[in-house]
């Protein structure tokens, strides 16, 4: 979508030969993009951000639930509440993208005769196989660690692992999503407002070379910036300065580059003109 409406601000200063008010009217989509994006990136830092770290908060400071208590007082007093499964079924499946780790697990408290019921079974998934996946097989007895109705993190013989629920401080993925959006609408507006504003004469704010250049620049920066500071464990904050400044450094070298290749073209020119006029 992104692409799209920025491929249609034009091309290399085309503009110009275009009637007036189709240049206006992508402007005026530019001009929304630029909106929806700016309101995505409001509620990525207002409510989405936040509210992973709020809940994630929370889930370092719940404590062990008391001995004996139903699951009604657990999911009231916010704590973890321990139960002792026994596994049915491992299974890891290749989604075309991702693998996904699965473990069906039965409760060893569970009375009911009818122990091959699938509704009283409870599914599990990870998003690595180590530490602990891998070791799991059928009839192995685990502790399972639940926290707000979910099973967070199974262990067996003093070897834990997180399930797919447990709340994670990988916040800096979604900062830097929030960020990109921030920057395709500051841009997406300034090129439709000069479209706008002045729709004969839209150079240099068309699609090539700096529209292009500005949308995959702010892409390949953005996510990036967002899985590095996933793998490295950075604060979330730090995406806010990182984000900006290498999208802001990339362009400036590549403005330069063109800079620098215009120079030599018109330098050349200029010595091929000059010799064939002393002919």
């Amino acid at each position: 979508m992104v692409e799209r409406a920025w491929a249609a601000a034009g091309k290399k200063g085309d503009s110009g030969r275009k009637p007036e008010s189709r240049v206006r009217l992508t402007g005026m989509a530019l001009i929304v993009l630029a909106l929806t994006a700016a309101v995505l990136s409001y509620l990525a830092f207002t409510v989405w951000v936040p509210g992973r770290q709020e809940r994630y908060e929370q889930y370092r400071a719940a404590g062990p639930c008391p001995a004996q208590a139903a699951p009604r007082e657990a999911a009231a007093e916010d704590c973890l509440v321990t139960g002792h499964f026994t596994v049915t079924k491992t299974e890891s499946t290749f989604t075309g993208k991702v693998t996904v780790y699965e473990a069906t697990l039965r409760d060893q408290d569970d009375d009911s005769r009818d122990q091959d019921d699938d509704s009283r079974r409870t599914v599990v998934r990870f998003g690595d196989s180590r530490p602990l996946f891998d070791t799991l097989h059928r009839g192995d007895e685990v502790t399972a660690t639940g926290w707000r109705g979910d099973i967070v993190a199974l262990s067996k013989d003093g070897v834990r692992q997180n399930t797919s629920d447990a709340p994670r401080d990988e916040h800096s993925g979604n900062a830097a999503l929030g960020v990109l959006l921030a920057l395709l609408a500051a841009q997406s507006l300034v090129f439709g407002a000069v479209r706008l504003a002045r729709p004969a004469a839209c150079a240099p704010f068309v699609w090539e070379p700096y529209g292009r250049w500005l949308v995959f620049t702010d892409i390949c920066v953005g996510v990036g910036v967002g899985a590095v500071s996933v793998w490295l464990d950075l604060p979330w904050w730090t995406v806010l300065v990182t984000v900006p400044v290498l999208v802001g450094a990339v362009m400036a070298r590549l403005l330069s580059g063109r800079r620098r290749a215009a120079a030599s073209s018109a330098k050349t020119t200029r010595h091929r003109d000059a010799r064939v006029a002393s002919r």
